[in-house]
């Protein structure tokens, strides 16, 4: 089992590996955006860590208790989305032994989420004050459930992907997110270019849909598409890392018009996760530094 002190390090580590790297659209370390700075993250990281690692709290409680914590130090909403990822892997991977129970042990995690864990969910919702939402004609986040969090998120996984993953057990933060993440990482790549990767294949293979409810599908698949280009050319043995003007002034016209990609840079910190938790198993340690 990982120690208290393990998972929290986890968490905080995978936050600020996520704002580190170099992803096009949203705050990291080569530009701040959308209202937003690199320093707001670092400090929703710590925030939200040792909430996480707490044992003996429900899913819902840790979502909430975890924005409330962050709005206690920002004034904005930072980590919505990486909250609600990161609640239900820390609630399983207190009952795992190795890492290869993680995946099942989310499942079961997932399929015993309640009614006062939606009730609980959709008042960190409220109060971290996201963008985009809008009010839906069935258990809208502004009245009060009568349903599990499991089965709201099954009535919004076609319009958001982070809802999604609590009806499929994570797939897409698995086999896209953490696959190419780890496999960057064997490739001798450095963290912050394998997770500008693995973000890439998320934000190439799944439209966002932050970027989906803010602006417009057409947009979410023309930025898909724009991944796809750069993925194309790493496939031609030009490392990412060769392309930092092109993803530089990406990244800014990204942030001129507002588009801000944020559901698949959660999903990366998802998958970041994932990695450190892994590391956390195999050496009892993180093996890689902090960003800090």
């Amino acid at each position: 089992m990982l120690a208290e002190q393990q998972i929290a390090d986890s968490v905080r580590w995978a936050c600020e590996q996520e704002v580190n790297a170099p992803k096009p659209g949203n705050v990291n370390v080569w530009s701040d955006g959308h209202n937003m700075a690199v320093q707001d993250f670092l400090s929703s990281a710590a925030a939200i860590a040792p909430v996480m690692a707490q044992p003996n709290l429900k899913v819902g409680e840790r979502i909430l208790q975890s924005i409330e914590a962050t709005r206690k130090v920002v004034n904005c909403n930072t980590n919505l989305g990486i909250v609600l990822l990161f609640a239900p892997l820390c609630d399983a991977i207190q009952r795992c032994s190795s890492f290869d129970q993680l995946s099942s042990e989310l499942e079961k995690t997932l399929t015993a989420l309640t009614i006062e864990d939606a009730r609980l969910c959709y008042e960190a919702i409220r109060l971290a004050d996201a963008g985009g939402l809008g009010h839906q004609a069935e258990q809208d986040v502004h009245q009060q459930p009568n349903v599990t969090l499991k089965q709201a998120m099954a009535l919004a996984q076609n319009r958001d992907t982070i809802a999604l993953q609590y009806v499929n057990n994570y797939q897409q933060v698995w086999e896209i997110g953490y696959k190419q993440l780890t496999e960057a990482l064997k490739c001798g790549e450095k963290v912050e270019w394998a997770s500008t990767i693995a973000y890439l294949y998320l934000l190439s293979r799944v439209p966002d849909t932050l970027i989906v409810r803010k602006q417009s599908r057409h947009i979410a698949q023309t930025v898909a598409q724009k991944a796809q280009l750069f993925i194309l050319e790493m496939n031609k043995n030009r490392p990412l890392s060769k392309s930092t003007a092109e993803l530089t002034v990406w990244d800014h016209e990204l942030k001129s018009h507002a588009i801000n990609p944020g559901t698949s840079a959660d999903m990366t910190a998802a998958a970041l996760l994932l990695f450190a938790f892994e590391q956390a198993f195999d050496s009892n340690r993180i093996s890689v530094a902090r960003c800090l």
